[in-house]
């Protein structure tokens, strides 16, 4: 099978720092991978790589096949990329409905046509309740983002990202400010996606990357230090000690 999202190589550096060195990835279509490490690995500046708001040094970022490596992030996204990050970017004062039809709008040519009420479109009103209804959300489509906990947002944001159909998923933290039990109603969440879709996740709980993740990469000072099975780097000895600070 052709890789959904390769990556060979793939460095960055600012100045005299390097934060990203010569980092290797392939993922396959319906794969979970995880990428964890501490603070300051370079993870975040790795996905900043993918997804082409930062430019690489060196290396190459492939897409199905294609080496986009120089495209904008539009472009990438128009191939099928998507990406959540770490702060909640939703329209708090619209409802839940209307962010995922802005959304699904805004990957159209017709988002340029002002004067046809959004309502008129019934296929991108149908779009919108199937991708609700697949996540949970179709009850609170009339409910003001505001009013929904921290989780249904983090949660909502997802459904966000899925509203161009993608190939592969970025996650950057979704449970980031999460409790517990916010954290593991994500968990299941993101089990529930629909397992032909690619993920790469970046994540700082354990128990959502264990939850999900067929195989985790562990980045140390920019580098893929560990990579492998998740039961397999549970209990590594290396990842205790780098990761989790024992020795």
């Amino acid at each position: 099978m052709q890789p959904v999202l390769e990556l060979k190589g793939l460095s960055k550096s600012f100045g005299g720092l390097r934060a990203v060195r010569g980092v290797d990835l392939a993922i396959l279509p319906g794969d979970r991978k995880a990428i964890i490490g501490p603070n300051g690995a370079g993870k975040t500046t790795l996905f900043n790589l993918v997804t082409g708001i930062l430019p690489a040094t060196s290396g190459q970022v492939l897409l199905f096949g294609e080496d986009v490596t120089a495209w904008p992030s539009h472009r990438r996204a128009a191939l099928g990329m998507a990406r959540t990050f770490q702060i909640t970017s939703l329209f708090p004062r619209l409802t839940v409905l209307d962010n995922v039809l802005l959304a699904i709008k805004g990957l159209r040519r017709t988002k340029f046509v002002m004067w046809r009420p959004l309502a008129s479109y019934r296929d991108v009103l149908d779009k919108a309740r199937r991708l609700l209804e697949h996540a949970g959300f179709l009850d609170r489509q009339d409910v003001e983002v505001r009013y929904l906990s921290h989780g249904e947002q983090r949660q909502l944001e997802i459904v966000v990202g899925l509203a161009g159909d993608p190939k592969i998923l970025l996650l950057d933290e979704p449970a980031a400010g999460l409790s517990s039990g916010e954290s593991a109603e994500m968990a299941k969440f993101l089990a529930r996606l629909d397992r032909s879709l690619a993920i790469l996740l970046i994540e700082h709980d354990m128990d959502v990357v264990f939850g999900l993740a067929d195989h985790i990469s562990v980045l140390h000072f920019g580098e893929v230090v560990e990579g492998g099975a998740a039961e397999a780097i549970r209990g590594s000895k290396k990842v205790q000690e780098i990761y989790l600070g024992t020795g």
